[in-house]
């Protein structure tokens, strides 16, 4: 009977995690509680793009830009590291429902790509530095991986605001093919409405102790 208690317990405790998850799930995220540019962080800002379905080609005197390069936290990193690059963002994009879950893109049926966006000053930092850096962190060759990471939700992809990011693209992926056999399967297609990630994966590794200075040349370690 011990034994048939204990399972009870067991299950019970899974059955309640199942439906926190669920819930989470169906209440969505509120994007007006998400980190804003006192922390460097876009998400806020993001947020209010998402609700009203802008594909924002600007901010103020910045220019706006969407990559995909595997898990967002490394990707996230990288990309602040870069001088000129003022504000960056996590979350989900070139997916067929609006506002997903964590849990829903993780389950790689929503089409989403775990994505970053950001604003940058281009007097500062040119696209093809940031398309660099993306290119920098990944095999191009490889379909839905990047490293470890392996599903449809890991693609990665180059998302283009403007027909100058579109031509620049276009471009270097031309350039970058001729130091590959196989050929460069990283998407290159026009930005979807950006759907910033919950709080909590916001900056996550530069709030778990690793340097977000720019220019800084440490390793990323993505579950560091």
């Amino acid at each position: 009977s011990q034994n048939i208690l204990i399972n009870v317990a067991i299950n019970v405790v899974l059955f309640a995690g199942c439906l926190t998850v669920l819930i989470n799930s169906l209440r969505g995220i509120d994007y007006t509680t998400l980190e804003g540019l006192d922390t460097k962080s876009l998400a806020n800002q993001a947020g209010e793009w998402a609700s009203s379905n802008t594909i924002p080609t600007t901010y103020k005197e910045y220019e706006v830009a969407t990559f995909a390069g595997g898990c967002f936290w490394g990707t996230e990193l990288h990309f602040q590291r870069i001088e000129g690059v003022i504000a960056t963002c996590v979350g989900y994009t070139q997916g067929k429902i609006e506002k997903p879950s964590y849990e829903q893109v993780c389950s790689g049926t929503t089409g989403h790509t775990e994505g970053l966006q950001l604003i940058y000053d281009p007097t500062i930092c040119s696209y093809e530095r940031l398309l660099t850096a993306l290119f920098a962190t990944l095999d191009p060759t490889l379909l839905n991986r990047v490293k470890n990471d392996k599903g449809t939700q890991y693609r990665h992809g180059v998302y283009t605001h403007s027909l100058e990011q579109a031509q620049s693209a276009a471009k270097f992926v031309e350039t970058l093919q001729s130091q590959y056999g196989d050929p460069i399967v990283t998407e290159v297609m026009e930005a979807k409405v950006f759907y910033p990630a919950e709080n909590y994966h916001q900056r996550y590794l530069e709030k778990g102790g690793q340097s977000a200075d720019k220019d800084c040349e440490e390793t990323v370690r993505c579950y560091g």
